[in-house]
């Protein structure tokens, strides 16, 4: 089979080669890929001079069912299905039932391809600062593609969403997808917030933080700044009402190894049905895979890069 693979020398850092094709494990369903989006974590992985050249990369891949896994767990063969892991750049992916979610027959890959890392991220970020509902909730990094995801779930969950880009002409699109209020940074907004799920870091989390209510949840996501974070002391003080607010680490993958065959599920049905914008800003033949690469790198996508597999 073909797949992406890390070559420092070709453009983009990453070359279309044949690879072996992947031995299913008795728990694992052989899927072929037929879309992928592409994630900034992979990027940078992707395009560091130490990472060898022949490394495979991708968590997210939608395709359908070839084979289904022999100890009947899993979709069926025909089955649509959205996937996370490593190595979905690829045309065919091995993946145990707990990374697999079933979609509607007729889903569009591309949208779903979307979802995985994410949709997911979105979902369980927001889950970790507690009840939504007639809640100010505020989400940084708000036209990326987890941001975009949190700010729609946030307003599906009732909760009036702050939505912080610096892109001043992506307030109309936040907007219609569910925000209340959007605002160039963290300190142009006025008042307190509940939650926040932030994808930024460095100063605007900080300033996120000094946003947070009494009892408030800070959730780091990303660091799309690669700026340092430094809170002032009077930062951690607690008097003012800034009393139990906390800061809480992410980490998708976590351990024990979760099942995320349900909120797939979820998602990709979402997707499907029109009710979440999977926010896809280019979509190309996995050969143009250097032009989605280098758009990434230059910051000129807002949204999901997502590639067709051929």
């Amino acid at each position: 089979m073909r797949a992406l693979v890390v070559d420092h020398a070709s453009p983009g850092h990453l070359t279309l080669t044949d690879v072996p094709d992947p031995r299913p494990a008795p728990h694992e369903t052989l899927v072929r890929v037929r879309s992928f989006s592409l994630n900034s974590g992979e990027i940078h992985t992707a395009t560091r001079p130490d990472t060898p050249d022949g490394t495979r990369l991708g968590w997210d891949a939608a395709g359908v069912v070839v084979r289904a896994a022999a100890d009947g767990s899993g979709p069926a063969e025909g089955e649509q299905v959205v996937t996370v892991g490593h190595a979905g750049w690829a045309e065919l992916r091995a993946v145990p039932a707990a990374l697999i979610g079933t979609a509607p027959e007729g889903a569009d890959p591309g949208a779903l391809g979307t979802l995985p890392v994410a949709g997911l991220s979105a979902l369980h970020a927001l889950r970790r600062t507690g009840p939504l509902l007639g809640r100010r909730v505020m989400v940084t990094g708000a036209s990326g593609g987890v941001g975009r995801y949190a700010v729609q779930l946030a307003a599906r969950a009732g909760a009036h969403v702050v939505a912080v880009s610096r892109d001043p002409g992506r307030a109309s699109e936040l907007r219609e997808l569910g925000a209340s209020e959007v605002h160039p940074e963290p300190g142009a907004m006025r008042g307190s917030v509940s939650a926040v799920v932030d994808n930024v870091g460095g100063p605007y989390l900080v300033d996120a933080f000094a946003a947070l209510g009494a009892g408030g949840t800070l959730v780091s996501v990303g660091r799309s700044s690669g700026a340092d974070t430094v809170l002032p002391p009077h930062a951690l003080l607690g008097d003012g009402g800034r009393h139990d607010r906390s800061i809480r680490t992410f980490y998708l993958f976590g351990d024990p190894a979760p099942d995320f065959s349900a909120d797939l599920t979820w998602l990709a049905h979402e997707v499907a049905g029109g009710r979440l914008d999977p926010g896809i800003s280019l979509r190309v033949p996995w050969t143009r895979h250097a032009e989605a690469v280098q758009s990434l790198l230059q910051g000129r996508l807002h949204g999901k890069a997502v590639l067709d597999v051929e």
